[in-house]
């Protein structure tokens, strides 16, 4: 059983108020994730978030198919970080740890995204392909979106 992980960090000229409350907010998922995922929230985001919080999406990943996704926000720190589990969806295992710090100048945001493809050795044989570079083709959007709406961090 492979466990792949995906470690990325950002820095962001804003409060760490302003980045919590804005990355901790469900509904805004869909304003960070590319338009050709089709990305759609059914249920789940109507509180701000908590932990047992049971999200619904539809998410559209490869050959336009489209698939349901839910995840539960299985651990929360108020301005710290929040942690986000698949229940049922297109992983085998995803487990995204999201941290906020405040830095000089701004916050650092760090995700930790431990995943397990499925499909077995098949799964394995297509990750270096076609999972990893989506998954960095997503985080990358991410990354250009969020300084597009928070501006460029100034070291």
């Amino acid at each position: 059983m492979k466990i792949y992980t995906l470690h990325t960090k950002q820095n962001l000229p804003i409060t760490i108020e302003e980045a919590w409350e804005f990355l901790s907010n469900p509904k805004n998922l869909k304003t960070i994730t590319p338009d050709y995922m089709g990305f759609k929230t059914l249920s789940g985001d109507e509180k701000p978030m908590f932990s047992g919080q049971i999200i619904q999406y539809i998410v559209t990943p490869v050959l336009g198919i489209p698939m349901k996704w839910v995840t539960e926000i299985t651990h929360v720190m108020d301005k710290k970080y929040f942690v986000d589990e698949q229940r049922f969806g297109p992983y085998a295992l995803w487990h995204h740890k999201h941290f906020l710090k405040e830095i000089p100048g701004g916050v650092e945001m760090e995700d930790i995204v431990d995943y397990k493809v499925p499909m077995g050795i098949l799964g394995q044989m297509v990750h270096p392909f076609l999972v990893k570079p989506k998954l960095n083709e997503i985080f990358n959007y991410r990354r250009e979106k969020l300084i597009e709406l928070f501006g460029e961090f100034q070291h």
